[in-house]
């Protein structure tokens, strides 16, 4: 049982301190290192992958397609496991669940290159991953994992990319971390101030829109 002072701790410091207004699940949300071995109920799985099929997406062609393993199959589970960089597969072998979504490269409709598929698959994760936090779980999402060995294992066709991987479950312990990462865990949230990105009338001109802060 994670220690109360810890998680409260841990919780203040994740939450998003934002120089404009914004909805408390979007604060809320943050990608930890440290997992619960609570399995994640059936329904709440569906559900998380039920926001990411609700996903906008160009000419409404939903690109996306989410490989899922729970360590209800040890065997599924371990497979996925290993596909992951291997400083990842240190703190995601507690995660209850592991998904790989993969992007549909080309459109349904017309067989022409879609190059918003990675686009539309990442809108399909970022709804997940609020569907994810108003139930009460956490995502994290990873680049770390050998692709060449998922497209091989998984059988993946030609004209589909893998994206990314994702570790989800609930929020568990940081001091089962190693130091190192415990350190990662613990570190504040930081984001770029809007006006380093957001832009008028010509490339890397701040927008009136914004002030400094």
């Amino acid at each position: 049982m994670i220690n109360n002072v810890v998680k409260n701790s841990l919780t203040a410091d994740k939450t998003s301190d934002t120089q404009y207004p914004i909805e408390e699940l979007l604060k809320q949300r943050w990608s930890p290192l440290a997992f619960s071995d609570r399995p994640v109920e059936p329904e709440k799985l569906c559900s998380v992958l039920e926001a990411a099929r609700w996903a906008a997406s160009s000419f409404n062609e939903q690109p996306w397609s989410f490989i899922v393993a729970t360590k209800d199959n040890q065997t599924e589970f371990h497979c996925l496991l290993n596909c992951l960089a291997e400083g990842n597969q240190e703190w995601a072998k507690n995660a209850p669940v592991l998904i790989v979504s993969v992007a549909k490269l080309y459109f349904e409709r017309n067989g022409v290159e879609n190059r918003h598929a990675f686009h539309d698959v990442g809108t399909a994760e970022a709804n997940l991953a609020i569907q994810a936090t108003a139930l009460g779980l956490f995502i994290h999402q990873m680049a770390g994992f050998d692709v060449p060995k998922v497209r091989e294992v998984y059988d993946i066709a030609e004209g589909y990319e893998p994206v990314a991987a994702i570790a989800l479950g609930y929020l568990g312990d940081p001091q089962t971390l190693s130091q190192r990462l415990l350190q990662r865990e613990l570190a504040p949230r930081t984001r770029k101030p809007l006006e380093e990105f957001v832009f008028s009338s010509r490339w890397n001109q701040r927008s009136p829109l914004v002030k400094s802060h």
